[in-house]
């Protein structure tokens, strides 16, 4: 600790060769580089300036932004960690690679995890019994599936620290800190009923949507959309004339071919926007598409649609009339037409080579589900 002469109040350095120089009036240590002075600590912690300094000095040196003080100095705490991971995936999502609905769900692990940890947690301080402690937690109101993916958030979030830097040492999760065994997810999914309207509900639902809610049903039905699918259409991605509609799914990047029944294509004249890029807006004139995470327009909309038809069960949503299209088009039994129609990524060997699937076949597979539909 550096100390003070009494009688001068001369501040003396805690040894001879200390690099750096007591600054009274800021109480700091500071050193002049570059004919710049930079501070680098208070003076009752010389120990912790210095190892700032040594850090930082090769980059100040050279005209560079050094790492924050946090890193430097090894004292990286919970809420730098989560601000630093959430910076770097907001570029993410100004550039296109992930959506904002996926931005909000890791803010959301962010708030869990210094809530549950403290701001000022000390990461190198965390270990086994806190991830054990917080598991437990989580388990106890999220599902198997939810938790799967919270558990995945929270190590990337101490993934993304360590590989950039911000710390030293990988943090220690602890044995118990994993995912729901696959066994765990299969049970929980067979004990619920299945994702399924009939056909006659699919019908009534349809039958008494406004005109922009019919577009979307019939979209869910027709092509597997979900909510985000519709809120992001490209409105040049529609083709009535040809009774198409051709685009890449954000999500996964896999261009998609749907062809159009006649209803759908009425509806969707009725109610596609006649200018700006996406094919939906809302009564405000703004996208769909700005929804966040829990916050879906279209999924609330269609949740309130079957609470007032006396439809709405757990587990039924938007979502619901993908796994319709999906389970129904199986009977065509041309598996690669309903991922090509669906968006899913073909990962087989079969998939890396073809070149496309006839609007033929893709035809075929919507008229299954057009007969399941609307027979009489």
């Amino acid at each position: 600790m550096a100390r003070r002469t009494t009688t001068q109040s001369v501040i003396l350095k805690p040894r001879h060769d200390f690099p750096l120089t007591p600054h009274r009036t800021s109480n700091q240590w500071c050193k002049k580089i570059n004919g710049r002075i930079f501070y680098f600590g208070k003076l009752d912690d010389p120990d912790t300036a210095e190892k700032r300094y040594l850090a930082e000095k090769n980059d100040l040196a050279a005209g560079r932004v050094p790492r924050p003080a946090q890193v430097t100095t090894g004292r990286v705490d919970v809420a730098f960690a989560c601000n630093a991971f959430l910076t770097a995936k907001r570029r993410r999502v100004d550039s296109g690679e992930i959506t904002e609905r996926t931005w909000k769900e890791l803010f959301q692990t962010c708030q869990t995890l210094t809530k549950a940890f403290g701001r000022d947690r000390m990461v190198s301080d965390l270990h086994g019994a806190d991830f054990d402690d917080l598991r437990s937690k989580l388990a106890k109101r999220l599902g198997p599936v939810r938790l799967t993916n919270e558990v995945q958030r929270v190590r990337s979030v101490f993934k993304y620290a360590l590989a950039d830097g911000l710390i030293q040492q990988p943090v220690q999760f602890g044995a118990a800190f994993v995912r729901p065994p696959k066994r765990t997810i299969r049970l929980a999914r067979a004990s619920r009923a299945p994702k399924m309207f009939t056909a006659e509900q699919c019908r009534l639902l349809i039958d008494n949507a406004s005109p922009k809610m019919k577009a979307f049903v019939l979209l869910g039905l027709n092509g597997g959309f979900v909510s985000r699918d519709c809120g992001t259409l490209p409105r040049k991605a529609v083709d009535l004339d040809a009774g198409f509609i051709g685009y890449a799914r954000p999500k996964t990047g896999v261009a998609r071919r749907i062809p159009l029944w006649t209803e759908t294509v009425e509806a969707l004249r009725a109610a596609m926007a006649t200018e700006g890029e996406l094919a939906f807006q809302t009564q405000q004139g703004t996208d769909y598409a700005k929804g966040a995470a829990g916050n879906d327009a279209i999924g609330l909309t269609f949740r309130r649609m079957l609470v007032e038809h006396k439809l709405h069960q757990p587990g039924l949503g938007f979502a619901t009339l993908r796994h319709i299209f999906q389970t129904i088009a199986e009977v065509s039994k041309d598996f690669p037409a309903i991922r090509h129609i669906m968006g899913h990524v073909d990962e087989s060997i079969s998939g890396a080579y073809r070149e496309g699937v006839s609007d033929e076949r893709l035809r075929a597979v919507v008229d299954v589900v057009h007969d399941w539909l609307f027979a009489e």
